[in-house]
Formats: structure tokens, sequence, C-alpha cells
């Protein structure tokens, strides 16, 4: 899969500073479900991105791990945004958020489980088959731990990701907020998932309250999640986008923040 380089989430907050400025950033990332509906103006800023850069889907919603049945409606939908945006992948969460019929519109994480490996993995290879393009499931930032696990989270992940012959999208902060979240070693992660698999990065900035950490994307990416960038990025280079969702900082700054990972790769690969 083509290595695109560094990117960025495409904002409503950062509209104005992209179509004038047009800046050097690699490609833009897009939330599939902001730009879902049938004309009006995110489409037109759509095409307007599209003339300039590549643009990459990914998605909150699929909610691949409920109970419900996979929602064709939705897939119609995301399948025919791809015809517009030419993705070269798309991507949404190893999670859970639907039952009996209600959206939670929230990323839940699953039981580690034989059982869900192959529920999960047996829908994934649905969604990609009926997508037509490479598909991937992100690992989620988690608080809680179920009492009928199996396994540990990176053996789960891998064994999706191979049983449904998908890829990986690997947040890096995720993997950091988790490990200090449960305690483990993020390198036992790293070390152990299927490197050949990884078509993304996603790095971002967490809040650290001491006793846990929280994902929440608003703030600049710490030493420690650099690191585990680098070390990663040396066995597995692939296109890394770095996340900025909440206390929007100026556009310069977002895309200062971003060409780190350019540091980083220029000086360990």
């Amino acid at each position: 899969m083509k290595n695109l380089g560094i990117g960025v989430g495409l904002r409503t907050e950062y509209y104005d500073t992209i179509f004038s400025e047009w800046p050097k950033i690699d490609w833009f990332e897009i939330i599939s479900e902001n730009y879902m509906g049938e004309g009006g103006k995110p489409l037109i800023f759509l095409e307007k991105a599209l003339s300039r850069y590549p643009i990459v889907q990914h998605g909150v919603s699929l909610a691949i791990g409920s109970p419900d049945p996979l929602d064709y409606e939705y897939l119609k939908k995301l399948k025919a945004l791809t015809r517009i945006t030419k993705t070269p992948w798309l991507s949404d969460h190893l999670c859970w958020g639907r039952l009996e019929g209600a959206h939670y519109h929230d990323l839940l994480p699953l039981p580690y489980t034989k059982e869900v490996i192959n529920y999960v993995s047996e829908r994934a290879k649905i969604v990609q088959d009926y997508l037509e393009i490479p598909f991937a499931l992100e690992n989620l930032s988690s608080y809680v731990a179920y009492t009928n696990d199996e396994m540990n989270e990176w053996d789960f992940y891998s064994e999706i990701v191979e049983k449904a012959n998908i890829n990986m999208m690997l947040d890096v902060n995720n993997i950091y907020v988790s490990s200090r979240n449960h305690g483990f070693d993020p390198m036992d992660y790293i070390n152990n998932v299927p490197l050949e698999r990884i078509i993304q990065y996603h790095l971002a900035g967490h809040t650290d309250l001491g006793t846990h950490c929280l994902d929440t994307h608003n703030n600049y990416v710490c030493d420690a999640v650099w690191d585990l960038y680098g070390k990663i990025y040396t066995l597995k280079p692939a296109s890394t986008l770095l996340e900025w969702d909440d206390d929007f900082p100026p556009f310069e700054t977002l895309l200062k923040e971003a060409m780190k990972a350019k540091q980083y790769q220029m000086a360990l690969v």
C-alpha cells in the first residue's frame, strides 16, 4: 500500500486557511459520516480539497462488533462516497456501539474472546467485499476490561485482521493510553502485531490525569508516544495522520506538530 506521507484531518475549523493558502501537507483524512449526505456544502468543500490533495476516509459509525445486523443503507452511502474520494483504503474502529436498534455514538471496547474474533472477522470480510477497497480496523483506547477476556488486546486485534484478511490502522496514542490504563508494556503490543498489515498510523494528544489517561485529541503528542511511533515506524513505514479534534490550535501549529513525524522518520529510518 502506497505511503502517502504525513496528513491531518480536514476539519471545518480549518476550511478558510486550507482553501485560501493551500498548505504544504501530503494528504487529508475525512470523517466519512460528515460527507455522506446528498449534495450541500460539505461535498462542495470536499471537491475543492480533492482538486489538490489525496483524501482518505475514516469512519466512526460502523460499530462492527455490535450484535445488530450490518447496516446496508449506511454501507451503500459509504461506498458511494468512496467513488467520489477515490480513497485508497477505508478504516473504522474495532468496537461496538449499537444494540437493539439504538446507536450510542461511542466507541465501546469488545471482550477479547475467540467467539468475538470469529464474529467480527466474518463481518469485516463482508464489509471489505462490499466496499471493494482495502478495509482497516483501528485499535481503541480503553478504560475498562471484561472479566471474561481470554487473551490480551494485541492478540485479539491480530487474530481478527489475519482471519478477516484485512488491514490495521494502528493508533499509536491509543496503545500508549491503554498501556497506562491497564498496566502493560506498549512494546509488547508493538512487537506482537502483524506489521505487514499496517497501512496507516494515527498520532494524537491525550489528557494525563496521573492515575489514568483519556484519549482527548486536544493536545500535543507527548514524548512517549513520539518515541513509540519512531520505534514502530522503523519496523513498518506507513502513511501517518496527526489527529487534533478539540481545542483547535491555529493551522500553522497543527502543521508544525504533524511535521514532527517526518523528523522521526528521517532520523530513525
